[in-house]
């Protein structure tokens, strides 16, 4: 450890290459894995769990106190998985007694002021650009792409594979494999290019497309759409993802693209 003015509790448990810069403070009751570095004037709080080769950089701050005046002090935790990069000045809070856990997945990289509050689940391969927010009790699947300002709100879930453009406010849940855009967010096509690279065959992104277009293109309530495609389309994992997805969503989906003209 390099950690000339920084201040480490002694309760910390920090592994042995862990690289600490000045000024950083690292309170009881964390634990830091192999090959990480923290950055100057990062701080981590109690209940911070972090991964093995993450970069923290200045600024941030792990662990903090959920913002949420239902919370009573209760030990809760925020567990971040290998890999991660958290830039400047993002802010990550620890859980309430609902989940008692805020999670990071593996991979993710989470921009220059991002916030995440308490109780959210962010799967493994994300990248969160600069000033991305989550409210409390979000749920994020792996590959989750938000583009810059995107403001989720609370409860809601964010399938796997799904890119939000910038600037959007996530008032409902967004489905796999899809692309959320306009004001009201409404869906506007799946996430093709993404999906290409990670090795989605064509056959399969025309299949998502099908499933997608019966969905938002057909005129079919939910409840319609979901038998139709049960019916005409063939049992895949990503058809059963989508399926089950629709029918878990407690805010309900997003809308699809429509005119006020």
């Amino acid at each position: 450890m390099n950690q000339p003015l920084a201040y480490v509790h002694p309760g910390a448990k920090i592994a042995k290459n862990v690289v600490i810069e000045p000024f950083a403070t690292i309170h009881n009751n964390v634990t830091i894995g192999e090959g990480s570095w923290i950055g100057s004037n990062v701080t981590i709080m109690e209940g911070a769990r972090i991964g093995k080769n993450c970069n923290i950089f200045p600024g941030a701050v792990i662990s903090a106190p959920p913002q949420d005046l239902k919370y009573q002090g209760e030990e809760t935790t925020v567990e971040i998985g290998n890999n991660v990069t958290i830039r400047e000045c993002a802010t990550i809070n620890k859980g309430t007694s609902d989940r008692m856990k805020t999670v990071i997945g593996k991979n993710c990289l989470i921009m220059a002021y991002c916030h995440i509050a308490h109780d959210c689940v962010v799967g493994n391969n994300c990248i969160f650009s600069n000033n991305s927010t989550l409210a409390g009790h979000v749920t994020i699947g792996d590959y989750v792409v938000l583009a810059g300002l995107v403001a989720v709100h609370q409860f809601v879930s964010i399938g796997t594979h799904a890119f939000v453009t910038g600037g959007s406010l996530v008032r409902k849940d967004v489905p796999p494999y899809v692309k959320g855009a306009r004001e009201p967010m409404s869906y506007v096509g799946i996430n093709s290019v993404g999906l290409r690279r990670r090795g989605f065959t064509a056959e399969k992104i025309r299949e998502i497309q099908n499933i997608y277009r019966i969905l938002y293109q057909r005129n079919y309530n939910n409840s319609q759409a979901v038998q139709i495609i049960e019916a005409e389309v063939e049992a895949t994992p990503e058809r059963d993802e989508i399926l089950q997805f629709i029918r878990d969503s407690q805010r309900g989906i997003m809308k699809g693209y429509f005119s006020n003209n």
